[in-house]
C-alpha cells in the first residue's frame, strides 16, 4: 500500500480537531455576543440620565396648582411589545391639552409601569415639547 492509498484510507485526526476547535470558538463567540446584547438592552433602558427642564414651575409651588388643571392630559395608553432577547418593551402615549392661556414651551411628564401589587417596574420623566415641536400654544393640542 502505497502513502497515497493509506491517508485516503485512514481518517485524519487533525482536520476533525481544526473542525472541534472552530465549533467550540463560534459556540463561544455567539454566546458572548448574546450575552453583551442582553446587557447592553438593560443599561440603555436602565438608570439613563433623566431629562429636566431648567427653571420649569415644579409641585408644591402655587404656579403649579393654578396651571396643573388647565393643562390636561387624556388617559394614557401602553402598547406592549417583546423584543427577541426576552424582555419587553412598554410604549405609552397621551394627548395633552393646553387651556392655560400661556404658551408652553417646555414640559415634563412623569410616568411609571407598575406591577400587580403597585409597585414602580419602570419611571421615566421625559421633556416632551421641545423635542418634538417647539411650542404649544393656549387651546392647542398635541
Amino acid at each position: 500500500m502505497s502513502t497515497s492509498e493509506r491517508n485516503i484510507a485512514e481518517p485524519d485526526g487533525s482536520r476533525r480537531t481544526i473542525f472541534i476547535i472552530v465549533a467550540v470558538i463560534s459556540v463561544l463567540l455567539i454566546a458572548a455576543l448574546f450575552f453583551w446584547m442582553r446587557s447592553a438592552s438593560k443599561t440603555s433602558a436602565g438608570d439613563s440620565q433623566q431629562q429636566r427642564l431648567e427653571g420649569g414651575i415644579r409641585a408644591g409651588t402655587p404656579e403649579f396648582e393654578q396651571y396643573r388643571e388647565k393643562i390636561v392630559r387624556d388617559a394614557p395608553e401602553a402598547t406592549e411589545a417583546k423584543r427577541p432577547l426576552g424582555d419587553i418593551v412598554m410604549r405609552l402615549t397621551t394627548t395633552v391639552r393646553n387651556f392655560s392661556g400661556r404658551t408652553l414651551n417646555g414640559l415634563e411628564i412623569y410616568a411609571a409601569v407598575v406591577d400587580l401589587q403597585g409597585k414602580p417596574i419602570k419611571e421615566r420623566t421625559v421633556v416632551v415639547i421641545p423635542s418634538r415641536r417647539a411650542e404649544l400654544d393656549n387651546n392647542e393640542t398635541m
